[in-house]
């Protein structure tokens, strides 16, 4: 009899973790290794943040609190959703999570019956399609290239629909483009979507405070008709620099918020209840850091484009959000490296990106697109800077 289930082997260990945990053990070993691989902010989380929770610890908020979240934080996600989205939920259309991963899990675990299909535009982040199919559904993947901005077309989003159709999900900005929807491009994806009311719509704004030259907007904000069949995801780590504190939230009409809820009283039951009081002055204080670290960003992700569009084979876009990029290295493919292996993949190139140069990136084929790999640009500009001319050294050598 086999220990292990059979489920499992529907799914893959996360690339983006393997690729950061072997940068982690090559430093250990004492090689000089500059990792871009993870999708993690490297400034600190906020003073104010961090003093709410030594405030919580210190008046005792250290028990249980209801699964979906103490109902304190609950309100300030609703009033979070009124500021920034224009949109109107109550605390029982809102669950808190330990992390954006787990809002999606839930919501996809508590609907997804066998061979029901998940449309899932690609580029995309690496867990979207496994936890489809850990549910037993059927990831639709919906290839977007570099010359539609790695954006979903209407047309591409109504011929990808089938009876089976019960999910899109859509991210935005994206992991690992950083290419982000206007409203105007949104509103063509509504208009399908309006003509098949048995989609259910997933939107991933875990970006959301993090664009560049655009104004951000959100499916139910530009098309408040889809409410009662979208969740509205967002999160505290990627905007306050909170990865480790985990919290993820979302809103969602009731009848899913409850089904999401019974599914994680089974599971994690609530999230820490420091994190929560943390998160609650997150949403609700000063926000002066969010606007601090997203123009230092914007700064990093200039340097990092202009950088790699000088190596030889490479082509990297410009992205409106998030702090990734997503170079295409298909130039780069058919060759040898300055160490005699030879290079045919995306794979190839990152993992003798790593043995060469010591710089950890993460492969395309991880998130659904070859010839291409991610960078995360939440680093230093002088990490940033040594990275980009290591990764212009492994170019030109290849021959």
């Amino acid at each position: 009899m086999n220990l292990i289930a059979d489920r499992l082997d529907r799914i893959s260990p996360s690339l983006t973790i393997a690729m950061t945990a072997k940068a982690r053990a090559l430093k250990a070993a004492g090689k000089d290794v500059i990792s871009l691989a993870a999708g993690e902010p490297d400034f600190d989380t906020p003073r104010n943040v961090k003093d709410a929770a030594i405030a919580a610890i210190e008046r005792g908020e250290t028990k249980y609190t209801d699964v979906a979240g103490t109902m304190a934080l609950r309100k300030a996600v609703c009033e979070k959703f009124k500021r920034d989205n224009n949109i109107e939920y109550k605390p029982e259309e809102i669950l808190v999570a330990t992390g954006g991963k787990q809002v999606i899990f839930d919501a996809l675990v508590a609907t997804i019956n066998p061979g029901d299909e998940a449309i899932i535009p690609a580029p995309c982040w690496v867990s979207y399609p496994d936890i489809v199919a850990l549910a037993e559904g059927t990831p639709v993947i919906v290839p977007c290239g570099p010359n539609q901005g790695f954006k979903m077309t209407p047309e591409q989003l109504e011929a990808a629909i089938t009876p089976k159709t019960k999910w899109l999900i859509l991210n935005n900005p994206s992991n690992p483009t950083g290419a982000g929807y206007s409203a105007e491009e949104l509103k063509g994806l509504a208009e399908v979507l309006l003509r098949h009311p048995d989609v259910w719509i997933f939107s991933d704004d875990i970006y959301e405070k993090l664009t560049y030259g655009i104004k951000f907007a959100t499916l139910v904000e530009v098309e408040p008709r889809l409410k009662d069949r979208t969740v509205t995801m967002n999160g505290c780590s990627k905007a306050y620099a909170m990865t480790g504190w985990r919290i993820g939230f979302a809103g969602a009409p009731v009848q899913l918020i409850k089904a999401m809820d019974k599914l994680q009283s089974q599971s994690t039951s609530n999230t820490s209840s420091i994190s929560q009081a943390a998160a609650i002055e997150a949403l609700t204080g000063q926000q002066d850091s969010v606007e601090e670290m997203r123009v230092v960003y914007q700064r990093r992700r200039d340097l990092v484009v202009g950088m790699l569009n000088q190596a030889k084979g490479v082509r990297c876009p410009t992205p409106e959000g998030a702090f990734y990029v997503f170079p295409d290295i298909r130039g780069c493919l058919g060759k040898t490296s300055a160490s005699g292996k030879k290079i045919e993949t995306c794979e190839d190139f990152c993992i003798g990106l790593l043995e060469e140069q010591g710089v950890a990136t993460v492969h395309g084929a991880a998130f659904m697109f070859p010839g291409h790999f991610r960078i995360s640009y939440a680093t230093d500009d002088a990490s940033l800077t040594d990275a980009c001319t290591r990764i212009q050294a492994f170019c030109a050598g290849l021959k």
